[in-house]
């Protein structure tokens, strides 16, 4: 009994370092990491060999299953980091059971080929190993199979307890914990660190002035979370200048603009989602700052949201995906709003490409504003047509042409994610410029704020023009104008942006108060 399990063991531990090895970045080779480290690599190992030999009753099985698993993990982990620049985190394994949930989101990044090779690989495998590989359980009987596997796990539990009591602290730089730790205990490090709930933190903004604004002063605020959105011109150098005509309009006459400085590469938009809704930064988040929303769907915390409520706005949460998706629909009520309108409200004539288009989100919220109920109201538009996987949109690429300079080279054969992106880019141009329109139409006027919450996944167009530096642009404008007082370029943090939002509305109502005392006055 003890030499059926001992041989699979050994070769199963010396296999979970050979494949942690296919790491990319590569992780500090064993002997080089803290003994901890090892102490945990080990007792993880030891305890999934034995709970899985204990349930498949075959310890050949067992070995494979944990290294198939692994180099599963090892694979996510490498496609991560090619298009987020992160490995993966005990956090992301949520991510498989989306996968299965919203596969057009996450499998096309694993690699559409490599799933379904892993899955029938996966299925041949099971079906061999239960066909010949003999039962434990048959061969030596049940006390022995019993006492045989129970000895491993606890034996290996001895280590792994040891070592996570002495695992070295993280520094939650991703990239520099995984090279020390190791795969493993990195995973071990990060979860046992998210088991701490998110402290509760005093408010980011400014109290409300004393008495509070009437509502009748307050203006409607628009805030549109663009997916991916960022000024290729800069970057790309080949692109017509009109691109964003319509954005470069707003930014003209804003009351602020600049770059944001966004915690989120390529995808994990509710990280700089709870920045701008919370106004929280990453040294207050801890480890959630890889995503908040597990706290957030437990804990209130002050938000932008929250505190436009108790002015007496209505709060809406405009999303065209499943409410569902990153916990959203627990998050948003917990954040202080009062409607979630999702996928539900958009039938298959607004989508555009793969997703709803910006086009039917702009309209979605002029129905908003030319609601009949004389209350402020806050808008957070969630947008999602520019969502990847960019490479299955081939549609734009004709319409992408028009919108590169004259003496602009065509893009390269391989380039078709920007073609993609490039046309979609343009209804975001389109989408701000309704938006305008229908704030200038409201008799209440309103703010606009616009932002990207992180750069496109173009990792085959980066290989050719380089990558940008992640900042996305923003801006603030207001339908009443900026004053007589120009905005200079101002780079800020996404949190910091939360707080620009609300000073703004204050200012606004503040400015609607003083002129029309003003008008009293004069007719006085």
């Amino acid at each position: 009994m003890t030499r059926a399990l001992l041989l699979p063991w050994c070769l199963g531990l010396l296999g979970s370092f050979i494949a942690e090895a296919a790491l990319r970045p590569t992780t500090a080779p064993p002997w080089r990491r803290p003994v901890a480290t090892l102490a945990v690599h080990l007792g993880s190992w030891g305890v999934l060999y034995g709970c899985f030999t204990l349930v498949l009753q075959r310890p050949w099985f067992a070995m494979v299953l944990f290294l198939a698993l692994q180099l599963v993990v090892v694979q996510s982990s490498n496609a991560k980091s090619k298009t987020l620049r992160e490995p993966f985190l005990c956090q992301d394994f949520e991510y498989f059971l989306d996968a299965i949930r919203h596969p057009r989101l996450y499998i096309p990044f694993f690699g559409i080929g490599l799933a379904i090779g892993a899955s029938l690989a996966g299925l041949a495998t099971i079906v061999g190993f239960m066909v010949l590989e003999p039962s434990l359980l048959s061969r030596h009987g049940t006390f022995d199979f019993l006492i045989g596997t129970l000895l491993v796990i606890a034996l290996s539990a001895l280590p792994l307890v040891v070592g996570l009591r002495c695992l070295p602290a993280c520094r939650l730089d991703p990239v520099d914990d995984t090279h020390r730790l190791g795969l493993i205990s990195a995973l071990w490090a990060y979860g046992l660190l998210a088991r701490h709930p998110l402290e509760a933190s005093d408010s980011p903004y400014t109290p409300a002035p004393e008495p509070a604004p009437s509502r009748e002063r307050l203006p409607h605020l628009v805030v549109v979370q663009s997916e991916s959105f960022f000024d290729p011109r800069p970057w790309h150098g080949g692109l017509r200048d009109d691109l964003l005509a319509n954005l470069d309009a707003l930014t003209e006459t804003s009351l602020m603009h600049g770059s944001l400085r966004v915690p989120a590469w390529g995808a994990n938009t509710v990280r700089t989602e709870t920045a701008v809704l919370t106004g929280l930064d990453r040294d207050t988040l801890g480890v959630h700052r890889f995503n908040p929303y597990h706290q957030l769907a437990r804990h209130r915390v002050p938000s932008l949201a929250g505190e436009l409520k108790r002015l007496g706005y209505r709060t809406v949460c405009l999303h065209p995906y499943a409410a569902s998706f990153y916990q959203r629909d627990q998050v948003m009520p917990q954040l202080g709003f009062d409607d979630f309108i999702d996928i539900r409200a958009f039938t298959a004539a607004d989508y555009c490409g793969q997703y709803v288009g910006d086009l039917a989100l702009a309209d979605k919220v002029g129905s908003l504003l030319n609601e009949p109920d004389n209350e402020p109201l806050f808008v957070f538009v969630i947008t999602m047509e520019n969502h990847g996987p960019l490479q299955f949109d081939d549609r734009a690429e004709d319409a992408a042409r028009d919108l590169l300079s004259a003496d602009a080279p065509p893009l390269p054969d391989d380039c078709g994610e920007l073609a993609s992106y490039l046309a979609h880019l343009r209804n975001a141009d389109r989408m701000a410029a309704c938006l305008r329109r229908q704030l200038e139409a409201t008799p209440r006027g309103g703010l606009l704020c616009w932002y990207g919450d992180h750069v496109p996944i173009m990792p085959e167009v980066y290989r050719h023009y380089g990558e940008p530096d992640g900042d996305t642009p923003y801006l603030l404008w207001s339908s009443h104008g900026r004053g007589s007082r120009p905005q200079a370029f101002t780079p800020l943090a996404a949190e910091q942006l939360s707080q620009r939002i609300w000073q703004a509305v204050i200012d606004q109502a503040q400015h609607a108060h003083d002129g029309s005392n003003q008008d009293h006055r004069e007719q006085a």
